[in-house]
């Protein structure tokens, strides 16, 4: 019973998160993880034809160095 009504208020609680969102913002949502790298927007681009706003990467500074983690 209670694993039901668990089911039932997580289903709610979704439902009531996603009720103001349309299925562009939704599409926009599920691009924004290749948005920072230019080709892998590219490719995406070409297989769903989906416009992606990539943001080209920042160069280091003089005596900076970008280190990556």
């Amino acid at each position: 019973m209670w694993g039901v009504l668990m089911v039932v208020c997580l289903y709610g609680a979704v439902e009531y998160c996603l009720q103001g969102l349309s299925d562009k913002s939704l599409d926009d949502a599920s691009l924004i993880p290749f948005a920072d790298d230019p080709d892998v927007a590219r490719r995406v681009e070409l297989a769903t034809g989906k416009r992606i706003d990539a943001v080209a990467p920042q160069e280091a500074e003089p005596g900076w160095v970008n280190l990556d983690m």
